[in-house]
């Protein structure tokens, strides 16, 4: 099954839209680094998301060595968001997130990468959850004062979902 490495950003979108849990009727397996989820998810959030089926993935001592490195080369760049980007580029896995920066360094290493607008495309695609509640959930995601989606692609997804 193909692996979803997840940054925090895309978990706080899903749940600002109330979609958290429908993320996982997707089939993917979704995990985040061991430092990410100590870090940034531990507690209630972090116990929801792992009795739903998030993988918290330990970095192996060369993946660490890798993800330092990273953090180094990119300073602007989160500790627990290299310790994503490791986790995908070394395991082949696809990344999910929108941060910029994480995105700039996937697309230049070539690494697989999506967004939350991506997920919202997949649940729509599957039929995993009903037009109306997608839309409401991105509507409301959109609205929220710290959300950085493109106007555009959130404007045409609203459209999708409406019809």
């Amino acid at each position: 099954m193909t692996v979803l490495v997840s940054d925090t950003s895309v978990i706080i979108d899903l749940e600002r839209a109330d979609l958290l849990d429908e993320m996982f009727l997707l089939p993917f397996d979704f995990a985040v680094p061991d430092l990410l989820y100590s870090r940034e998810l531990e507690g209630d959030l972090g116990d929801k998301l792992t009795a739903l089926g998030l993988r918290v993935e330990e970095l192996t001592a060369s993946e660490l060595r890798r993800a330092t490195s990273v953090n180094r080369e990119y300073q602007k760049l989160s500790v627990p968001d290299s310790f994503a980007f490791v986790l995908a580029e070394s395991r082949t896995w696809t990344l999910l997130t929108g941060d910029g920066i994480l995105r700039e360094l996937a697309a230049a290493e070539q690494i697989t990468m999506h967004g939350v607008l991506w997920v919202f495309d997949q649940l729509a695609d599957g039929a995993f959850v009903q037009f109306d509640r997608l839309h409401s959930g991105l509507t409301q995601l959109f609205a929220h004062p710290r959300c950085r989606l493109p106007s555009k692609e959130v404007k045409q997804r609203l459209t999708r979902l409406a019809g």
